[in-house]
């Protein structure tokens, strides 16, 4: 943990990266939210004072566009994913403070105050800029409306990143060859004045507050590289009627990257409210403030937060715990490909026991690595490690002390090796915690339970108890003090399952109010013990089977559903062909006479030598190729005809490669009427021979000054 942790004196406060109220939970989610409420249970067992809280995202174009294609207002959806994630943390034991929403007045007043505190502080600007306008829908085109090409990379992008290129974050007006989304017309470009916060100012201080976060190096390292390479200014309003006001302009909407980590203070707020508390305890005066998050948002919290926060006069997180990322089966994660594991459907609907999807996420690997999760593997983990393992050592201890000793704790003395064992099984969890490495705090109490059936198996209790009842005693009562220790410090984990073995081991109470420390405090001899029970049931594997089916059809059904995507991508593909070969019958007829067309071989209409004369045709130089988004057969070029670049939409992607293409020359028909295909406009053809149905492209026989007309 970061050093300013062990300052006992200031409040810890600890949330996680808000859920996007647009969809269901699933395992992805689970990744930020399990380790984090590990890690608060930890702190309150090592007496510490913390508060954590969270909420749903409730703002943003994605949730207009899902609500406007499901029939429903911006705020049912939210009200809607809110309830389903809320249920959801409750059924896996996250145990929030307070689980609030950013479309609350308490959000809505801490955002303007924040952005009026900006504003009034010199870092928000108003800036005049070209933003994609759709004259069909006659509006605006914010974020998820608009796509278009990466102005960096030139891939297929969407109005705010460049999701299949480059990857980059794209400011309002960036996207090029902008088409909205809604009526896939070709958008245009207007003036508006939006507004911009300068995070380019804060350069120096994010270098300097930077090397002293807390939490994963990796998310502190990425946003080292981030800064020093380049902070250019964010564009912070959006044009949409849900969301935050912006102060002074009703027509904008703050962006919603600037109101949802603003959420974290208002739910403080709110919490405090409740409980008499004072929320700048926490975001006004120094304190704790820990943010457990995704890899996939580090820049926001490890930048654009802080910065905001430094600008506005708050208090600045002290750690930044990201995550890695998931993937399924061996597989990138994906929700489109039926890649994903739905946390209510796949798993809490099938009765399996939170805590067992709780330890997979702490122990398979270290926090900030891959998981890979796996119906099989977990099963395995299951059954060998908590059955086999952990509960069986605490079912033997429980079961032959009850039978052997009246039901309660033997007579004896602990040894003082089990004693020692315990002290250090309990320095390892606690510093683990602290580092944020739950898999080693996991492991160093599943290391104790190996100890403990070893310790078990080697002093042979029940072979003692009918030559020295004394000493048996004595293993015996060394062994529970194993399991107490083993269910205090597993605790944090798996609190459900710890507390039906506290039960089982006859103590009273709840054990998440019991304290690390309490781990080494020795048993009573004579305290009565409950009634032993099988902790964790193997996962069979027609079970672990039927688990599987329903996630391989799951996948069946995606790609079903993809095929029938590119069926219809290539019926549209084979009728923009068709167009484009209609249109080269134009071109060489000089006009289409409908009518025309007679029984037998059809004969092609003589034309004049001015009609041919009235073709611009050149030797051009094609000097880049690439493919097209949704099309297998159709390649956008961009070709010098001698003096100018035309864009070229040209189907040889079949019969030939684009490397191979790029410094051809070809035969060019420049003045041909200008044709969209897959939304991308066509300026000129290239002229091809049709040889067994592949294009065959016309091409000088030897090298001539692109440009030269041909006649």
């Amino acid at each position: 943990m970061d050093r300013r942790c062990s300052q006992l004196s200031m409040p810890i406060l600890v949330t996680c990266g808000l859920p996007y109220a647009n969809g269901p939970c699933h395992l992805g989610h689970l990744r930020t939210y399990v380790p984090a409420d590990i890690f608060v249970r930890g702190l309150r067992k090592m007496g510490r004072e913390v508060l954590f809280v969270c909420g749903s995202d409730a703002h943003g174009t994605p949730i207009v566009v899902n609500a406007e294609a499901q029939g429903m207002t911006p705020k049912a959806l939210v009200t809607k994913y809110h309830q389903h994630f809320d249920e959801i943390f409750q059924g896996m034991e996250v145990d929030f403070d307070f689980f609030g929403d950013t479309d609350g007045p308490v959000s809505h007043n801490r955002t303007r105050e924040v952005v009026e505190a900006l504003m009034e502080n010199g870092y928000v600007y108003p800036r005049e800029i070209d933003l994609a306008y759709c004259s069909e829908c006659e509006r605006f085109l914010p974020d998820r409306y608009v796509e278009g090409e990466c102005p960096y990379c030139g891939k297929p992008a969407r109005g705010d990143e460049c999701d299949l290129g480059c990857g980059r974050h794209l400011e309002p007006g960036e996207i090029k060859n902008a088409i909205c989304k809604v009526c896939a017309g070709k958008a245009e470009y207007r003036k508006q004045t939006h507004y911009f916060f300068r995070l380019s100012g804060f350069q120096n201080f994010l270098l300097e507050y930077l090397q002293t976060l807390g939490g994963t190096a990796s998310a502190r390292n990425y946003a080292i590289e981030w800064v020093r390479s380049e902070l250019k200014d964010w564009c912070i309003t959006r044009n949409m009627t849900w969301g935050v006001r912006f102060p002074g302009n009703d027509d904008l909407v703050v962006y919603v990257w600037v109101d949802a980590p603003i959420g974290y203070i208002a739910f403080t707020e709110e919490w405090c409210t409740r409980s008499g508390r004072d929320w700048e305890d926490y975001w006004k005066k120094p304190s704790q403030i820990i943010h457990f998050i995704g890899g996939d948002i580090v820049y926001h919290h490890c930048i654009f937060w802080p910065a905001m926060l430094e600008g506005a006069g708050y208090t600045l997180p002290s750690a930044v715990v990201a995550s890695g990322m998931l993937k399924i089966d061996d597989k990138k994660f994906s929700k489109s490909r039926g890649n994903v594991i739905w946390v209510k459907d796949d798993y809490l609907d099938q009765r399996l026991h939170p805590d067992l999807l709780r330890y997979y996420l702490a122990s398979y690997t270290a926090h900030n690595k891959e998981v890979n999760f796996a119906w099989n593997i977990f099963a395995d983990k299951v059954n060998s490690e908590l059955v086999g393992a952990f509960g069986n050592f605490l079912n033997r201890a429980l079961t032959f002390s009850v039978k052997n000793f009246e039901g309660e704790v033997p007579e004896g003395k602990i040894d003082a090796d089990v004693l020692a064992r315990i002290e250090k099984t309990l320095a390892e969890v606690t510093s683990s915690l602290e580092e944020y490495e739950f898999k080693k705090a996991a492991d160093s109490v599943m290391a104790l339970a190996d100890y403990g059936n070893t310790y078990f198996q080697s002093h042979e209790p029940w072979k003692l108890i009918r030559s020295n009842k004394e000493e048996a005693g004595s293993v015996l009562k060394s062994c529970l003090q194993i399991a107490k220790a083993m269910i205090i410090l597993m605790e944090p984990v798996m609190p459900a399952k710890m507390q039906e073995a506290w039960r089982q081991l006859g103590m009273p109470g709840e054990v998440k109010e019991r304290a690390f420390s309490d781990a080494i405090a020795p048993l009573a001899s004579g305290q009565s013990l409950g009634t032993p029970e099988i902790l964790f049931d193997r996962l069979e594997e027609k079970f672990v089977k039927d688990l599987e089916s329903i996630f391989r059809e799951r996948i069946k059904e995606a790609e079903s559903r993809e095929r029938e995507k590119t069926d219809k991508k290539e019926e549209v593909e084979k009728e923009e062909v068709k167009k484009e070969e209609a249109k080269k019958e134009e071109a060489k007829r000089g006009e289409a006479k409908e009518g025309e067309a007679k029984e037998g071989e059809a004969k092609k209409e003589e034309i004049s030598f001015e009609d041919f004369q009235s073709m611009d045709i050149r030797i051009g130089e094609i000097k880049s190729a690439e493919a097209i988004k949704g099309s297998n057969k159709l390649l956008k070029l961009k070709v010098d005809i001698g003096g100018e670049v035309r864009q070229v939409v040209a189907g040889i992607a079949q019969s030939y490669s684009m490397d191979d293409l790029v410094g051809t020359q070809v035969v060019v028909l420049v003045n041909l009427q200008p044709a969209k295909l897959f939304g991308i406009e066509s300026q000129a053809m290239l002229l091809a021979a049709d040889v067994a149905g592949r294009a065959v492209l016309l091409r000088p026989r030897e090298a001539v000054e692109t440009g030269t007309k041909v006649r």
